[in-house]
């Protein structure tokens, strides 16, 4: 029942900016925690961002604090992260998640539905 599509990624150079969208299919969107990860080529996916149900409380990782952010807009059941000031290991694909516990959690595992996720790759 629940579905993630997200849009926005593409291919920039170091410094550029992007807006990532995710339009969320679910029960109650306000009622859930919303979710940026990301998964460089070889690595682990990672947490990037989250956001709180409701008024929505945010938390960053440190490698991104000061270039992105996140929001949401609960009339149109969209979470969006704007990245700004991108560089070249902020390549990867990102994917939003969703958490029905309505606080995020910085463990993917813990996270209960996932889109499919946008390419970002950052050229120097």
């Amino acid at each position: 029942q629940a579905q993630l599509v997200e849009s926005g990624g593409g291919l920039v150079q170091a410094g550029d900016s992007l807006r990532l969208s995710c339009a969320a299919s679910l029960p109650t969107f306000s009622g859930y925690a919303m979710g940026w990860f990301r998964q460089p080529p070889g690595r682990e996916r990672e947490f990037v961002a989250g956001i709180t149900a409701g008024s929505g409380n945010t938390d960053y990782a440190d490698f991104v604090k000061g270039r992105f952010t996140i929001a949401r807009d609960n009339a149109k059941n969209t979470v969006y992260l704007q990245m700004n000031s991108l560089k070249p290991e902020d390549t990867a694909v990102y994917y939003c998640a969703a958490r029905k516990s309505g606080w995020f959690t910085r463990s993917p595992s813990r996270w209960d539905s996932w889109g499919q996720g946008t390419q970002v790759t950052v050229s120097s």
